[in-house]
């Protein structure tokens, strides 16, 4: 009997990320992918399934407005054990750091139902940055029987912690499996693509974090002065459905000519603006991985990162959320063509692009129906 392999996701990211892993199972022989939503982003995750053609199998619907992070964990934790069992699950694979990916993978462990972690072990040092992201990430890979690292330095993470060396298998980021394809295939909006022909340069921004918002204004104003200097460069910031920073975010640029606010995209819109991009501004954590693997110079606006092989590579660079670091960091990059050549030429160091069939071969093997893969190097 084919094993049933639940993936379960709430966010647009995940989703992203996920979907090529899906895909893969569909191709191993003997396994089943069901997918298991929590809605922990409703507006934006069904953007994200819709690209890749996806329809969940079974949906919680947690999302609430202005939802506090302990209701979100006490809503999907019931509910996602009870599913699980409804669903058959043989395994269930969870994505990296979010609040879905703890709460299910910790109903699963109740449940008896072994845990795959894609994008394990990633490591800031910090609990607090992000926050509240590098806690669910290493509480996640305590419950976790297959470990899915990145890179070979998630995997000595992973080590270091005590995990099992055989449960552990590098197999690249499944976010260059994903932006590439999308990105290959979907054309760029005509009004950025006229831009682009017509030799104006584009900046990509997102800024959204739990720790940023304390100052996300401040850094929202040294973006704008940062535009300020470059009035022929055009910035595209797709803002966050959080009330916080909206309310940050929208008086501090909402003005600015060269300043481009706007919804939060689908990944048919993403994958291809941040291809055609100059630089990525971003707190977020899979953009620099989709920038490296799109060979485009990613500014991280953030203090630490989690994915350190970008900043020893050279694609990645920490401006901090410092508004007055921030806007020097940006204003240096911008100004300075040479440097951000430098930048599109490192080595991309998260995959090859195959991340989600090793992935798939690896569940496979742990029911005794492939042999393990490699690791990739």
């Amino acid at each position: 009997m084919s094993k049933k392999i639940v993936l379960a996701f709430g966010t647009r990211p995940e989703a992203t990320k996920m979907a090529p892993v899906y895909a893969a199972l569909a191709r191993e022989s003997g396994l089943t992918p069901l997918i298991l939503s929590t809605g922990q982003q409703r507006q934006m995750l069904d953007g994200a399934l819709a690209v890749f053609g996806l329809t969940p199998d079974r949906d919680l619907n947690v999302m609430t407005d202005r939802q506090t992070l302990a209701d979100l964990t006490a809503r999907i934790v019931p509910q996602a054990g009870r599913t699980l069992r409804e669903m058959g699950a043989d395994m269930v694979l969870v994505h990296g750091d979010t609040a879905t990916s703890f709460c299910v993978a910790l109903s699963a462990f109740y449940e008896g139902i072994p845990v795959g972690h894609v994008e394990a072990g990633l490591r800031s040092g910090s609990l607090s940055e992000p926050f509240p992201e590098e806690a669910n990430r290493r509480l996640t890979g305590v419950l976790s029987t297959l470990d899915f690292a990145p890179t070979a330095g998630s995997k000595a993470n992973l080590l270091r912690e005590g995990k099992a060396p055989g449960g552990v298998v590098v197999t690249g980021q499944t976010a260059v499996d994903a932006v590439r394809e999308v990105a290959g295939r979907v054309p760029l909006r005509p009004g950025w693509r006229a831009r682009v022909e017509a030799g104006q340069r584009l900046v990509t921004v997102t800024m959204h974090r739990r720790e940023n918002q304390p100052v996300m204004r401040e850094m929202a104003q040294a973006l704008g002065r940062v535009a300020a200097r470059f009035p022929d460069t055009h910035f595209i910031y797709p803002v966050h459905l959080s009330p916080a920073v909206q309310e940050a975010v929208r008086p501090a640029l909402g003005e600015v000519p060269n300043f481009e606010l706007t919804e939060p995209l689908d990944y048919s819109d993403m994958a291809p603006l941040m291809a055609a991009s100059a630089l990525l501004a971003t707190d977020s954590g899979g953009l620099q991985e989709e920038g490296a693997a799109l060979g485009v110079p990613v500014a991280v606006l953030r203090n630490v990162t989690e994915r350190p092989e970008g900043v020893e590579a050279g694609v990645l660079k920490l401006a901090g959320n410092d508004p007055a670091t921030l806007e020097a960091v940006l204003t240096d990059l911008l100004g300075d063509e040479a440097q951000l050549a430098r930048m599109r030429a490192a080595r991309n160091p998260y995959g090859d692009g195959l991340a989600s069939g090793r992935i798939a071969q690896a569940v496979a093997w742990h029911f005794g129906l492939a042999g393990r893969p490699d690791d990739w190097h």
